[in-house]
């Protein structure tokens, strides 16, 4: 997994106990994951339709520089799954796990479901 994207904790990200708000690190999980998904496809027609089980491991805070690492797990007919790893860039420790994403191609004028032709061997690398 290669981590590509960094964000820094600031105030406004904060919960009341002052650590990151668990939602503003979802959102920034599915926007991290959904960007290298279309990146991977070649497509920006990709909704999120599924997120798995989601790990919080240790408290993002004020200030902290965190990192994001997001691989491939699994390619469908239009649709790809991805793992992503929010971590402190400093101290490498793991804050948040989202352990599953999978993300579906549409077509823009249907919103119906829409091969993408990829296979696992055929993404793109970083």
């Amino acid at each position: 997994m290669r981590f590509t994207s960094r964000r820094i904790v600031m105030p406004y990200d904060l919960n009341a106990a002052g650590t990151l708000f668990g939602g503003r690190a979802l959102a920034w999980i599915d926007e991290e994951a959904a960007i290298f998904a279309m990146c991977q496809l070649g497509s920006k027609h990709l909704v999120t339709k599924h997120m798995g089980e989601i790990l919080f491991q240790s408290p993002a805070m004020n200030g902290d520089i965190i990192e994001f690492g997001v691989e491939t797990t699994a390619v469908g007919r239009t649709s790809i799954t991805v793992r992503c790893l929010m971590r402190n860039k400093d101290t490498k420790k793991d804050i948040c796990l989202a352990d599953e994403i999978v993300f579906v191609q549409i077509d823009p004028t249907t919103r119906l479901p829409h091969p993408h032709g990829k296979t696992l061997e055929t993404l793109t690398t970083f």
